[in-house]
């Protein structure tokens, strides 16, 4: 199924030259979510997956619900001062800013096989930091998912020794 007439793209948000994918249009969609789901479910499925971590926010719609149809545990990784026990964190750069991510410490477990999803791969810096986190703790990274991927800014080229499924990609 195509996606991408589900997407809404907002040039210049949320500043000069960035083209936002806003996924919330798909997601309003219960048949359409669902299929992406489902879709993203078959391309992992070959994976051994223990658990899948998702961070804050939008990995967390993509994430959690891919969890469910797996029949796997969801690890939520946010931003830091958001978890209430016990955490690890790495600071990393966005497109367009900083910020830190925060994991509790017994979230993964030594040897635990791990998907991250989220909703983009643009340039890679989120998932590199949910990938370092995950494996500070001893898990180990199989793969992850995204429903798009801005394939111009390359970030999967910090994820060269990770399996990396999409649903869409873009140019910008």
């Amino acid at each position: 199924m195509d996606f991408k007439d589900s997407i809404r793209v907002i040039p210049d948000f949320p500043q000069p030259g960035i083209s936002f994918k806003d996924i919330t249009t798909l997601l309003k969609d219960g048949a359409k979510y669902r299929a992406a789901i489902d879709e993203l479910k078959a391309l992992v499925a070959h994976l051994e997956i223990d658990v899948i971590a998702g961070p804050e926010a939008r990995g967390f719609v993509v994430g959690a619900p891919l969890a469910y149809a797996l029949g796997v545990g969801f690890v939520p990784i946010r931003k830091s001062g958001k978890l209430p026990y016990e955490t690890i964190e790495v600071g990393y750069d966005l497109e367009y800013g900083k910020d830190t991510l925060a994991v509790h410490t017994d979230a993964i477990q030594p040897g635990q096989k791990v998907l991250i999803a989220d909703d983009l791969l643009a340039t890679g810096g989120t998932i590199a930091t949910s990938v370092s986190l995950v494996e500070q703790l001893g898990g180990q990274v199989v793969g992850a998912a995204f429903l798009i991927e801005l394939t111009a800014l390359a970030g999967r080229n910090k994820l060269s020794d990770i399996e990396v499924v999409t649903l869409l990609t873009y140019e910008d």
